[in-house]
């Protein structure tokens, strides 16, 4: 087969481009109008009090992280099974991360993953809603209350999902989006940190403002950075919000095709739903036997895949925390079964809103032939 079926590309159209005209006719690229009425739109959507954008998800969670006050010598506990920003936000502030393990089943941590990784030097919590459902938050925010410790979500894949009738990342302290290219909803590269507090507000608008409020001040009273986003960013994720009804449905249509044809192959699996988590798939991820060769065999046909996380405790660039006193046996294999077997049986599929059905039922064919062994 000559075409490659793609593991994901953006929902983009005309209408993107005429936003982005918009732009230039106002003359105005930096954050400005068009960032205000998407911030208004987002707030509408979701559901929170206060929020700020961000140039991308890693850096909402660096603000989110930065706000609470969390630096050197503090530990936050985040969930082994996720991409690498969410530890990386971590340490860009100073502290360490400690990993926990996840449920295999839905790949999601929970408040007994969370509870069993707490250190002396726990400070946060951070819940990652995985793969476009919720994680079981509500008694993770229980046990944080009970520890006295902060709670900042990790929602980069959780646009439009709700645990409970509430939307996700709109439970802790704070919670942090990303509209990263294969996001729900995208502007490209772009983030989101909301929160209900104004005093955290407060912190998160100096922050990304080069430690000031007033943009057209030159009286900086604290270390701030430029964590701002553009406006031609904002012109296409207005736009984008406009599409998310259809990017919704189109994302349902996909995931129920593949499972009529799919369910009926007893060596692949889905991974199961949080319970009282709505849905809208981020990826198409499937457990499946002798993923490594079937992955190899998609490959061969022009078909991109993708494998779930690498567990973060495996991760070269976070070797060092091994030598710190205290840390080398939190990152034993033996604690991080559901994490490693995420790993190594799973399997994410084409799923982007316009994959063609055609090709959806190429990938389906694929993946029948090859257990059938043909």
């Amino acid at each position: 087969m000559d075409k490659t079926i793609l593991q994901f590309a953006p929902f983009l159209d005309e209408q993107e481009y005429a936003a982005l005209r918009e732009c230039f006719d106002a003359n105005w690229l930096t954050e400005g109008p068009k960032a205000r009425e998407f911030l208004a739109r987002l707030k509408q959507q979701i559901g929170f009090e206060f929020g700020c954008l961000a140039p991308n998800g890693t850096l909402a969670l660096y603000l989110g992280l930065r706000a609470l006050g969390i630096g050197p010598g503090d530990d936050v506990v985040v969930p082994d099974f996720t991409f690498f920003g969410s530890a990386s936000a971590v340490e860009m502030t100073g502290a360490d991360p400690i990993f926990c393990d996840v449920d295999p089943e839905t790949l999601q941590a929970g408040a007994e993953h969370f509870e069993s990784a707490l250190t002396p030097r726990t400070r946060a919590l951070m819940p990652v809603h995985i793969y476009g459902m919720a994680c079981p938050i509500a008694p993770i925010v229980e046990l944080a209350r009970q520890r006295e410790l902060a709670v900042i979500e990790d929602a980069a894949q959780a646009i439009e999902v709700f645990y409970a009738g509430r939307h996700a990342g709109t439970f802790g302290d704070v919670g942090c989006f990303s509209f990263f290219a294969d996001k729900t909803l995208t502007t490209g590269e772009g983030g989101l940190v909301v929160t209900n507090s104004a005093e955290i507000q407060q912190k998160l608008l100096v922050l990304r403002n080069q430690g000031r409020t007033d943009r057209g001040s030159f009286v900086h009273e604290a270390l701030g950075y430029n964590f701002r986003m553009t406006d031609l960013q904002a012109a296409i994720g207005l736009v984008q919000i406009s599409k998310l009804e259809e990017i919704k449905r189109r994302k349902s249509r996909i995931l129920l095709r593949y499972h009529e044809r799919l369910d009926p192959i007893e060596e692949v699996r889905f991974i199961s739903l949080t319970p009282g988590s709505s849905y809208v798939p981020f990826r198409i991820a499937i457990y499946a036997q002798r993923a490594t060769d079937l992955m190899r065999h998609l490959e061969l046909q022009n078909i991109q895949t993708r494998t779930f996380f690498y567990p973060l405790h495996r991760q070269p660039a976070f070797e060092p925390l091994r030598r710190k006193p205290g840390y080398a046996g939190r990152l034993a294999d033996e604690a991080f079964p559901g994490a490693i077997r995420a790993y190594e049986n799973g399997v994410c599929l084409p799923s982007y809103p316009g994959l063609p059905p055609e090709d959806l039922d190429t990938v389906c064919d694929r993946i029948i032939e090859f257990y059938a062994g043909r």
